[in-house]
């Protein structure tokens, strides 16, 4: 089975093409994970053509697979393609830092120095008095695009290092005050294919 007639061992079978399947899904599958993403971010523009090219891929895939049923390696190849490419997918989507996140904070002890470190970093914040369990409270609102949340983060360490603080992703906001892009290589992306305002 390893072999061909001439009693050499069949490298195009069990290692060529098994390596073009295992990087074909690879391709595929991320282009899938990221256009999910891009759906979920309101970047409607870009997932049909992510899409396109997602199906195109894994429809030659296919095709080799189903030529070659008798080839565990093919088998191996696209399951392990498959897992790589989600995990790629996700690292892409991790490093473009898409989208906008809300950061809310909580905290009895004065937030006068944090609130001025939020404002000389030009994050827009909302503060709210509020009653906790056992004393009032300030909350503090901040959206802030996820490239900058670990800049918030920092803040909030050096600040006010005992405040109780979450984060929850949010799909679409209309004004507001944000940080600048600094050196962002996909920050262009948002221009190119702008989100739909929500109504």
């Amino acid at each position: 089975m390893f072999y061909d007639a001439f009693g050499n061992f069949d490298y195009y079978n069990w290692i060529t093409l098994p390596l073009i399947i295992f990087f074909s899904r690879i391709c595929d599958v991320s282009l899938g994970t990221l256009r999910h993403v891009f759906i979920s971010k309101g970047f409607r523009k870009v997932v049909p053509l992510l899409g396109f090219f997602e199906v195109l891929i894994w429809i030659i895939v296919v095709a080799q697979v189903m030529k070659n049923l008798n080839n565990v390696a093919c088998y191996l190849a696209w399951a392990g393609g498959f897992a790589t490419g989600t995990y790629v997918g996700l690292w892409i989507e991790e490093r473009l830092a898409l989208g906008l996140q809300v950061v809310r904070i909580i905290t009895n002890q004065d937030c006068n120095d944090l609130l001025e470190a939020f404002k000389k970093n030009n994050h827009g914040i909302t503060v709210v008095d509020a009653q906790g369990a056992i004393g009032p409270v300030k909350m503090i609102f901040t959206i802030v695009k996820r490239k900058n949340v670990k800049e918030v983060i920092q803040l909030i360490s050096k600040y006010n290092p005992t405040a109780f603080y979450s984060i929850e992703e949010i799909k679409n906001s209309n004004q507001g005050v944000f940080t600048e892009n600094t050196g962002s290589g996909f920050s262009s992306i948002r221009k190119m294919f702008p989100a739909r305002k929500g109504k």
